[in-house]
């Protein structure tokens, strides 16, 4: 399962992300999303947790803990449909 954690402190690191969901199970992947042009973070995340029942431990224990002095959000990462007309036109 694919999860979204929100309102990060830009101070948060990747590998503390890790960390702290790594507490609550396995994890596939975790991505800590940084501005191009600023290398810094834009302050959200993604992990992928392969086993769902620990994916839904993790956003109950999580969701709304302070991390960084940040209280993060963390939810269920929802397939995103792309705008309609978004498509170049010829």
């Amino acid at each position: 399962m694919k999860l979204l954690i929100r309102n990060l402190d830009r101070s948060t690191t990747e590998e503390e992300l890790r960390e702290l969901f790594a507490t609550h199970g396995t994890l596939q992947s975790c991505t800590l999303v940084m501005d191009k042009q600023t290398g810094e973070s834009k302050g959200f995340a993604f992990v992928e947790m392969p086993k769902v029942g620990e994916a839904k431990v993790a956003i109950k224990v999580l969701n709304g803990m302070e991390v960084d002095g940040a209280k993060i959000r963390v939810k269920k990462a929802e397939d995103v449909p792309q705008a309609e007309g978004s498509a170049e036109k010829k």
